[in-house]
């Protein structure tokens, strides 16, 4: 079996970054933060934010980390590379409420899922498919040249592609 090469791989997008590009992009260790899909689908690229939070209060050091500034970030980026706003769609996974006894203001996983959804909307991106909620952790694969599919790895044991 030969070894992967770090492009096969793919380009890890860690908690609070996030990429913009062609390449096979991952996302591990999803609890209660998000992953955020941009996808371009004429031009196959895209970008993927790790959203740990749902509002920067004015941050602006690290985008990728706040939904509210994470959005506009991916967006203007594709916009930059050559996308066309109307060629931009959504896909999102992950903010399960990790601990169940959270509900409320401190179930962050779900205030990040609400924040993500007003960030598209505020963008007009459509969401168009999405894997959120439970209580389990999930990994995404995204691979832009792959018409947008997001393979989802449930902590659960189960897989799904969106």
């Amino acid at each position: 079996m030969a070894e992967e090469t770090p492009k096969e791989k793919g380009i890890n997008v860690g908690i609070g970054e996030y990429h913009v590009g062609e390449s096979l992009m991952t996302s591990i260790g999803l609890g209660s933060c998000v992953a955020v899909v941009l996808h371009d689908s004429r031009r196959s690229t895209g970008a993927v934010a790790h959203v740990m939070l749902p509002e920067s209060n004015g941050k602006s050091d690290r985008p990728g980390k706040f939904a509210d500034t994470a959005i506009p970030a991916l967006f203007d980026e594709l916009i930059k590379l050559g996308s066309n706003k109307r060629d931009i769609t959504a896909k999102i996974a992950g903010g399960s409420s990790m601990f169940k006894q959270f509900k409320g203001n401190l179930d962050i996983g779900g205030r990040n899922v609400e924040a993500v959804k007003t960030a598209l909307e505020n963008c007009r991106v459509n969401l168009v498919a999405e894997d959120v909620g439970g209580s389990f952790g999930r990994s995404i694969t995204y691979d832009p040249k792959k018409s947008g599919k997001i393979l989802v790895r449930r902590a659960d044991g189960t897989c799904k592609e969106i």
